[in-house]
């Protein structure tokens, strides 16, 4: 009995399906998988900016003092509150910072992430300071 159009519909479903889920699984474990680019905030070097977010060019401060340097940045993007800070929760303690307060603590630095504007039209301030 040959299979019927409807049953070679069914595997060819199937198998490119599965196709599909395999090239996923592969792309999110193989350690050699195109992945994308680290963006980092111009001025903070070691800090990344989130996916969504645009750094906002020429709207940051930058001071060199003795006991360190202050540095403003701001990005801004059609993210929430709730992602950014989800986003920090998680990238910046991979990069030595640790959460403390509300703030990030490293090597006698302080960064605090502040938030302006509405979710969805969300700007983001990025604060450096000596600790």
């Amino acid at each position: 009995m040959q299979p019927s159009i409807r049953q070679n519909l069914r595997r060819a479903v199937a198998a490119v399906t599965l196709t599909v889920a395999l090239a996923a699984a592969w792309t999110a474990v193989s350690p050699t998988a195109p992945r994308a680019q680290t963006v980092y905030l111009t001025e903070l070097e070691d800090v990344p900016l989130m996916p969504g977010l645009s750094e906002v060019e020429d709207a940051g401060v930058v001071f060199d003092k003795p006991s360190g340097r202050i540095v403003e940045v701001y990005a801004h993007g059609s993210v929430s509150r709730e992602e950014v800070t989800a986003f920090y929760r998680e990238a910046l303690p991979q990069l030595g910072w640790r959460p403390q307060d509300g703030i990030y603590l490293r090597e006698g630095e302080a960064l605090e992430i502040d938030f302006l504007g509405a979710d969805g039209d969300l700007a983001v301030r990025y604060t450096l300071q000596p600790r």
